[in-house]
């Protein structure tokens, strides 16, 4: 048996099985002894039942006393009930519905362990649909797998069990050279994989679980190195530092970089000047400048007769980096245009006429950028701002625009060094962690939705002294949902204290032209409130706007509530973000509380990335990260590093894996389950 071998030679794997493995991601034998348990049950520690906890999950060791004939409660729901009591002579109740097998797998006079949530009341406990283990069996530690509706945890563990006794020597073939798997202190991969499954203790589950997230980060290392490697081809957009007076540029400014800024510029123009095209990152936290960065990147180029693409997510903020860069750049001598799918066809043409023939110019855009019209006469540097909101096969359409272009991405999503390291491992990374002078630190408050009329008296105090103020709602229509709707939602104002004042709606399925209309109506103060859904994220920048105020914040991500948050606290008004919650948990409270406590987007994102998990930090897949089964970047730091030392001491050795060819082969199908970055590699 190899691992290709399709689960449905398996004993009892038919073709309605098989089907359930397939939601699974299950369709042959390695897919199932790679699909990891997400933790164990230990059986031996038992409560009695007068100590187990109603609405806690137990396990009770008790003996079966009496079994009742099965029950049909309606049509097609069949109660089978069973009553149990434990060595102290308390008595609970087990309940299964629909389910005459693990009834009939019961016997009366039989001890057996029952591991369930408890419910019931004091008087009467009960467990709904416990997993069952025989006091007999010797291994009491079982896996816990994820499971599709219809597939039990007892199928998997039977198949697994079959697979296991089956597999040869070739199913265990260890890809790790066997000096590296010393050096790190590893397990054997036979033994990693038969304890991961069923280990004999917590030690041995711990043991295993190490070795097999260590492959997992070392394949993920090994091929964003390798990326990283691929694209130090010869810099055919060398620039030079010689007759470039970037003081020029720095003295037309109406505010100092900070010192953050002054590095990253210095990182980009060394990278600009050297051997190999630059790949950057400019990460940074809202407000931290990022686009001064970025201008003084594109005055860097023009200079040396090269021009610069600029490509955002969305027109707002496209037209808001339009703006900004033609007020520093334009003065200068550099032209700046706009290329977006809305503009007027003669915007276009004549757009395009300048890129085709201008060399020191700058366009700034959306996806129009990447489209087969747009043509450039010397693209040298292209710039992506908000990168995880593209595809790698976006950044690469753009940067086939040039002859090996310099390229940055900027975000403003601080994302944990851990986590940056992985999704940025082909790049080189520059943080912006100042903020410019002059910025005062956004009050947060939380509160709950009973001080929701509390929350506008104080919006209106703020609007009555002339400032503005955002209101942030997560849905843009009904969909029988309990979250408010936008546009209910900004008609329902005008019943509350917020009533007369001029108010406007912003979401993200208005036409282009419509989302300019309303947010050049708010940056003219002719628009005193802005109901809007998260397409206000990133970018919008209104200097009057001093509130924010964020509806059902529990439904958010914590990096995405301060990204909202960033939009105020830009002019020199003191500012404010009220965080209203709609479902108050004892996990949302702890959340919110953090918005409250610090400002430091890196350290939210640090806590934002432990309780999300690396899967769902962007709320999008879109950031080309490869499916991690085991390893958990949030919590193997430690790890991470070891195997970034690893995936070097391997390249060192043989740079394209030639050397270890089940390692080579395993690291590209590690990134062949993620197309994005399968595309990369």
């Amino acid at each position: 048996m190899t691992k290709n071998t399709p689960i449905t030679e398996l004993k009892g794997v038919g073709a309605k099985r098989a089907e359930l493995y397939g939601k699974l991601g299950i369709n042959t034998v390695g897919d199932l002894i790679f699909h990891f348990p997400r933790r164990y049950i230990d059986y031996s520690e038992t409560v009695p039942v007068c100590e187990a906890v109603i609405g806690e999950h137990a396990v009770i060791k008790a003996m079966v006393i009496k079994k009742n004939n099965a029950a049909r409660i309606r049509q097609g729901l069949v109660l089978y009930k069973i009553f149990a009591e434990d060595d102290n002579g308390d008595r609970f109740t087990i309940v299964f519905y629909n389910n005459r097998y693990a009834a009939d797998a019961l016997e009366e006079g039989g001890e057996y362990y029952f591991s369930g949530k408890v419910s019931g009341n004091l008087v009467r406990k009960e467990m709904n649909s416990p997993t069952v283990l025989k006091t007999s069996e010797e291994n009491l530690l079982r896996p816990v797998y994820p499971l599709t509706e219809g597939l039990t945890a007892a199928m998997l563990i039977t198949n697994i069990s079959e697979v296991l006794k089956q597999a040869d020597d070739e199913f265990f073939a260890d890809p790790l050279p066997n000096d590296i798997r010393l050096e790190y202190s590893l397990a054997v991969l036979e033994f990693a994989i038969r304890s991961i499954h069923f280990p004999k203790d917590d030690h041995a589950a711990e043991i295993a679980r190490k070795r097999l997230a260590f492959d997992e980060l070392l394949k993920l290392q090994l091929g964003m190195i390798m990326i990283k490697n691929r694209t130090k081809t010869e810099n055919s957009c060398k620039m030079s530092r010689q007759n470039v007076n970037m003081q020029k540029l720095y003295d037309s400014m109406a505010f100092e970089l900070t010192g953050a800024q002054k590095r990253a510029v210095s990182d980009i123009i060394n990278d600009m000047c050297g051997d190999s095209p630059m790949n950057r990152l400019i990460q940074g936290d809202v407000g931290s400048g990022k686009t001064a960065v970025a201008a003084a990147a594109a005055y860097f180029a023009a200079e040396n007769g090269f021009q610069t693409a600029l490509m955002a997510p969305t027109e707002i903020l496209a037209a808001q980096h339009y703006k900004t860069l033609s007020e520093l750049l334009v003065p200068l001598g550099i032209g700046v245009c706009l290329i977006t799918g809305s503009m007027t066809k003669k915007q276009r043409t004549e757009a395009l006429e300048g890129l085709a023939s201008e060399s020191r110019f700058v366009a700034v855009g959306t996806h129009a950028l990447i489209s087969e019209t747009t043509v450039f006469k010397s693209l040298g540097l292209v710039i992506t701002d908000e990168q995880h909101r593209f595809g790698v096969g976006q950044r690469a359409a753009l940067a086939v625009k040039g002859n090996a272009p310099h390229k940055i991405v900027m975000s403003a999503t601080p994302i944990p060094r851990t986590l940056a390291m992985i999704i940025y491992g082909d790049l080189d990374i520059s943080v912006l962690n100042e903020l410019p002078k002059g910025r005062s630190k956004i009050e947060t408050f939380a509160v709950t939705a009973k001080l929701r009329e509390r929350a506008f008296g104080f919006v209106k105090k703020q609007l009555d002294e002339g400032r503005q103020a955002y209101i942030v709602c997560p849905m843009i229509e009904e969909s029988g949902s309990e979250l408010a709707a936008a546009k209910e939602y900004a008609e329902s104002l005008k019943k509350t204290v917020l009533a007369g004042y001029r108010t406007g709606l912003l979401h993200g399925k208005m036409p282009a032209a419509e989302k300019e209309k309303v947010m050049a109506g708010f940056k003219a103060h002719e628009i005193d409130l802005l109901v809007a859904t998260t397409v206000v994220e990133v970018g919008v920048d209104v200097p009057n706007a001093a509130v924010m105020l964020i509806e059902n914040a529990d439904r958010f991500g914590l990096s995405q509530l301060h990204q909202l948050r960033g939009r105020v606290g830009r002019g020199k008004y003191q500012s404010y973000c009220v965080l209203i919650a709609g479902n108050v948990t004892e996990e949302s409270r702890q959340r919110l509380e953090i918005m409250t406590k610090t400002s430091d987007g890196f350290e939210i994102s640090e806590y934002d990335l432990k309780m999300r998990g690396a899967g769902d930090f962007f709320g999008n897949r879109q950031h080309g990260l490869p499916d991690l089964k085991i390893a958990d970047i949030a919590a193997d730091r430690e790890l991470l590093a070891e195997c970034q030392k690893a995936a070097k001491e391997l390249l060192s050795i043989s740079p394209d894996l030639s050397a270890f060819p089940r390692l080579k082969k395993e690291t590209e199908e590690l990134f062949g389950r993620n197309n994005n970055a399968a595309e990369a590699l």
